[in-house]
């Protein structure tokens, strides 16, 4: 790939406010280049970034599988799993929480290496982000699902959905709700408890989770116990008023969120049902959900908007707002302070939802817990 040049000269404006601890990082970082200008060559590149670089796999297997679509094509999902664990690890009760330390130093994922005890893993279906156009990890790559193994203590069940534009909307949701459904059935094949299962994603896998959410809510199946919606691009609304880092080349700007919804929805495509969560009318009955929004990304208004009308239906909502960051700043950032903070936050609210942990746990620590306002009648 070829050299980037950084401009000694762009320096962050005050005016951003970007948190302290993230101000030289964005020093660093060389304007934005346009990844659907050749959305071909920006794949190939990813493929070839994440193959010089492999994961960390210790301690993490995988196997993949073949989902067959009703069209007799087949999806592609990669289950991973802790290795030589027979069943959940963390000991005889269900998973209390540990504080977990911001000073200096990394922050460990999860416990440590804990005995497991027979019976099956919770089960956590991860969709990938990349603007519905990008994202894919080569086999046995996805970085994140191999570290949600490590952090959450259950089984990842990574979902390689068709991308857009040659697959627009419906085809990465009904992707992924298939694979939920294939999950819920394979569950004892896989040790996966069909009782434990939860959706998530960051930026556009966090939107096709809170769409699958809600297709599993209208179609009666399978239960969710919980929904992570990372920096969620849920809404193809979003970008289209100013934000805060609609003047800084180096960060994503609403006229690139639109970008990536005009390859997955189309202008004048036929709405679908699914095709943004913010578009359901009626978001009561959805499992508990976490939220992660960043001050400075074009996504946060529409996420703060989720999160209240999911707070204002009755759902269960932790919600974590980071002032002074960017979309994706824990990829050029993950040992500050603020990303570790941000992982730890959504990733404990995830295992204690999946490990016995009360909803109430998610009032601790950083973020608020949303206060729901009544809006909607009591269901019949």
């Amino acid at each position: 790939m070829p050299a980037v040049h950084v401009d000694p000269e762009l320096r962050v404006d005050p005016e951003l406010r970007v948190d302290p601890e993230l101000v030289p990082v964005l020093e660093r970082l060389p304007p934005m280049l346009d990844p659907y200008a050749d959305i071909a060559g920006t794949r190939a590149g990813l493929h070839t970034l994440a193959c010089q670089f492999p994961a960390d796999r210790a301690g993490v297997v995988s196997e993949r599988f073949g989902v067959p679509r009703p069209d007799g094509s087949q999806l592609s999902v990669e289950v991973y799993r802790p290795e030589n664990a027979p069943g959940e690890p963390y000991g005889p009760g269900p998973y209390e929480p540990e504080p977990l330390p911001y000073g200096p130093g990394p922050l460990p994922y999860g416990p440590g290496p804990l005995p497991y005890r027979p019976g099956p893993l919770p089960g956590v279906l991860h969709f990938h982000g990349g603007g519905y156009t990008f994202g894919q990890a080569p086999p046995g790559e996805d970085r994140t699902a191999i570290e949600l193994v490590r952090a959450v203590g259950a089984a990842v069940v990574s979902v390689e959905y068709r991308l857009a534009p040659e697959h627009p909307c419906p085809a990465a949701v009904e992707d992924c709700f298939l694979a939920l459904e294939w999950t819920a059935g394979q569950a004892a094949a896989l040790g996966i408890d069909p009782a434990r299962l939860a959706v998530g994603g960051q930026s556009a896998g966090g939107g096709l989770a809170a769409a699958v959410a809600l297709m599993a809510r209208d179609r009666g199946r399978p239960a969710l116990v919980h929904q992570s919606l990372v920096v969620p691009d849920l809404d193809d609304t979003a970008g289209t008023r100013p934000t805060p880092a609609d003047d800084d080349p180096r960060l994503p700007d609403g006229a690139f969120v639109q970008r990536g919804w005009r390859h997955y929805v189309p202008e004048g495509a036929d709405a679908h049902p699914y095709a943004a969560a913010a578009r359901a009318a009626d978001l009561r009955g959805l499992p508990a959900a976490c939220v992660v929004v960043c001050g400075l990304d074009p996504l946060r208004d529409t996420g703060l908007t989720y999160a209240r009308r999911l707070a204002d239906a009755g759902v269960p909502v932790a919600l974590h707002h980071v002032p002074g960051a960017w979309h994706g700043f824990e990829m050029y950032a993950p040992e500050t302070r603020l990303a570790r903070e941000t992982t730890a936050f959504w990733t404990g609210r995830l295992r204690a939802a999946l490990h016995g942990g009360h909803e109430g746990d998610a009032e601790e620590g950083p973020g608020p817990r949303l206060t729901p306002q009544p809006s909607s009648p009591t269901p019949a």
